[in-house]
């Protein structure tokens, strides 16, 4: 007798899941966001050029990405119950050694390595299991969990500020690594779901609620696909891209003779467009008004648009304005660009998937601020590196449309398949 497939739980303690995954994203993306705070205060103090200061932030995202398909592995193999306690004290033992501040190298080590490593073992596993817990109400529930970094970002911009003048940027680091521990009390909400599937019971689709474990950890499969290529050709430009704005909207705002409290401010608008848009988005993919890659498609090229106009605002509230659309668009992004994921490989590749995705993504967060960071040295304008972002947006949309295009080929394809088939059994029983 086969044992009942159960399905994800859709609600109950998966609600529970969300909150701590919404705490998770604020205390590490968010955290992430508001690096550009520092980019000034540690420029000076070491006296080094804006490209070598932005290696600082490079190195936490490319380690963000970096340690994703560990993270994944360390998940299937144990829990992310247990990644995420791991992740939250590698961040915080992260910060709390670069408050030290014994050199710029030692910043990258720790801001740098640690704190990226940190962030990313905290990260995929929350994705996963939110994941998980849902399947009928997993946009809404990811749009949800998502938006805690959009509220903790408003929240620490002028917070981290404050910060900064009271007690100095290292102080405020250490402050910072002393909040990133309750990311292990985050992760001890992470209930795992025990698996309800026999080892020989099918798994693919939405109804399987935890993958089993496998022999073969990584699913190198994948990689085989065109459609998942092309989602990674995008996932490189798009983090190219992704990373520029926050670094160096900040240094852009003070370019033009602004006080720190106001561009602190103009962070602060971005969070707040930036969680009205993975909310309004993730309910409008919930709805299955259009195909979800069809509308990241959408989202992102109206964000590399966006971004090439932004230099055009010379004045606060110029800046504001383009700043909120960025951020709009920027969430819109953010709520579909991760469940398209399972458009292309389905729930059953998903955590492999996701770590992959987030792997080849590093390339692009690592080159994407040092290549912004030495258009703005040699010519000496900010608005050098809001046009790198525009362009490397635009294109990325460009592979979005192919993945697309792909699967409903081969969707329509199966479709005939399907619809022969079933004609040539229906002419068979009348032959009969």
């Amino acid at each position: 007798m086969k044992s009942r497939k159960a399905g994800p739980p859709d609600g109950g303690y998966g609600w529970v899941v969300v909150m701590s995954a919404f705490f998770i994203m604020g205390l590490t993306a968010a955290v992430l966001k508001n690096f550009g705070l520092f980019f000034l205060d540690i420029q000076s103090h070491f006296g080094v050029l804006s490209s070598t200061t932005s290696w600082v932030t490079s190195t936490t995202i490319a380690m963000f990405h970096l340690g994703a398909p560990v993270a994944s592995v360390l998940t299937i193999q144990f829990s992310q119950r247990v990644v995420i306690i791991v992740g939250g004290l590698l961040a915080a033992s992260g910060m709390l050694l670069a408050s030290l501040d014994l050199s710029l190298p030692w910043l990258y080590l720790t801001m740098g390595i640690l704190q990226g490593i940190g962030i990313s073992f905290s990260w995929i596993p929350a994705n996963s299991m939110v994941s998980h817990y849902f399947a009928r109400w997993r946009p809404i529930a990811y749009a949800i969990a998502s938006s805690g970094e959009c509220v903790f970002s408003i929240l620490f911009s002028p917070f981290f500020q404050w910060l900064i003048e009271v007690y100095s940027w290292q102080g405020c680091l250490l402050i910072i690594g002393g909040l990133q521990l309750n990311l292990c009390v985050c992760g001890a909400l992470m209930r795992p779901l025990e698996a309800s599937q026999s080892p020989t019971q099918d798994t693919k689709g939405d109804a399987g609620v935890v993958l089993p474990k496998r022999k073969c950890i990584f699913q190198c499969s994948l990689m085989r696909k065109p459609e998942f290529l092309l989602y990674i050709l995008f996932a490189i430009f798009a983090a190219a891209a992704f990373f520029i704005p926050p670094l160096f909207l900040v240094p852009f705002a003070n370019s033009l003779g602004m006080d720190n409290y106001w561009p602190a401010s103009i962070l602060s608008f971005l969070a707040l467009a930036d969680l009205v848009g993975r909310l309004i988005c993730g309910w409008v993919a919930n709805m299955g008004l259009c195909r979800n890659l069809q509308l990241l498609s959408m989202v992102v090229t109206l964000l590399g648009v966006v971004l090439l106009l932004l230099p055009m605002g010379h004045n606060y509230w110029g800046i504001l304005v383009f700043a909120s659309l960025y951020g709009f668009l920027f969430g819109c992004v953010v709520a579909i660009q991760v469940i398209s994921i399972m458009d292309i490989v389905s729930l059953e590749g998903f955590d492999n998937g996701l770590g992959l995705f987030m792997l080849f993504r590093s390339i692009g967060g690592f080159i994407g601020p040092p290549a912004a960071g030495w258009l703005v040295d040699q010519t000496n304008h900010y608005s050098s590196a809001f046009y790198l972002s525009g362009l490397c947006l635009i294109s990325s949309a460009m592979f979005v449309v192919l993945v697309d295009r792909l699967i409903q080929k081969r969707k329509d394809v199966g479709a005939k398949v399907h619809q022969a088939i079933k004609g040539g059994d229906w002419e068979t029983g009348i032959a009969k």
